[in-house]
């Protein structure tokens, strides 16, 4: 049986995708992280303003996500995530025991 982890991953969505556009993406990472782990909690934290301009925007939609899963998916959901039209910066962090 492989061994599982948990692991925090956070996101920042353009404000430019609009209301609808920022919900479909955050719809579409629960759907692929309840595919492939065990999703714990999400937590959309909203519009926040930047610390630094990323594409010429200081706002982003922030979005939290804790999930369980094995070794291998954090980097599938890395890759997903730089291939994204819309997701700014992505943060995937395994946590200690």
């Amino acid at each position: 049986m492989a061994v599982k982890a948990n692991y925090e991953t956070v996101m920042v969505i353009s404000m430019k995708q609009g209301e609808e556009g920022i919900q479909a993406i955050v719809e579409k990472f629960k759907a692929l992280i309840e595919k492939h782990a065990t999703l714990l909690n999400v937590d959309e934290w909203g519009k926040r303003r930047l610390a630094y301009l990323i594409n010429k925007e200081s706002e982003g939609y922030y979005v939290l996500m804790n999930f369980e899963s094995e070794a291998e998916f954090p980097a599938e959901l890395d890759r997903v995530y730089k291939i994204t039209d819309g997701v700014l910066r992505s943060l995937i962090i395994k946590k200690g025991e």
